[in-house]
């Protein structure tokens, strides 16, 4: 009880914080409203389902190269892992004792892939690829864990059609979508 008490009263008071930091900067003439230019751009999320994939495209091979470039240091060669997180392998090992997460074990959708790359990584410059660099580097990690071939060109109608193998691993969330 005291502790639920303690919490209510920490989140009140970072509530008033904010309030009150918000009308020191009015008052003080500091910061200002973010423009639409600013928000689009950094409104850039990719749903599950695929909506809002840019147009553009990227091949296995494409992806290769990129992926060495801008991925290897940190996630190893083949995407093994390293000072980065395992990328590749896993599948068969969720309901195990040690599972191994990964984008061919884990992850439910590919689009979202897409996603976390253009929008996280590279670590040291994220936002940096192009739609098109993306499209590879996702072609590439699908291609490591054998869920396309060699020959694979994605682009937003085909990423958004790959079926992951953890497609039914999550439960639903049971709110209602209140997207725009």
């Amino acid at each position: 009880m005291a502790t639920r008490r303690v919490a209510a009263l920490t989140g009140a008071a970072l509530l008033l914080g904010i309030a009150g930091a918000a009308r020191s900067a009015e008052r003080l003439g500091i910061g200002r409203p973010a423009t639409e230019a600013e928000i689009a751009a950094w409104n850039i999320n990719i749903d599950r389902d695929g909506q809002k994939l840019p147009p553009g495209s990227g091949s296995v091979a494409q992806g290769r190269a990129v992926f060495e470039a801008h991925c290897a240091s940190c996630h190893g060669s083949r995407g093994e892992g390293g000072i980065g997180d395992r990328l590749v392998g896993g599948q068969g090992t969720l309901a195990t004792a040690k599972p191994i997460k990964t984008v061919g074990s884990f992850w439910p959708y590919a689009p979202t892939l897409f996603d976390y790359i253009r929008r996280a990584m590279p670590l040291n410059a994220p936002q940096s690829l192009s739609a098109d660099e993306v499209y590879a580097v996702s072609a590439y990690l699908l291609r490591l864990n054998g869920l396309v071939s060699d020959e694979t060109i994605l682009d937003a109608k085909s990423l958004a059609a790959i079926r992951m193998p953890n497609r039914d691993g999550f439960v639903p969330d049971p709110r209602p979508d209140v997207r725009p």
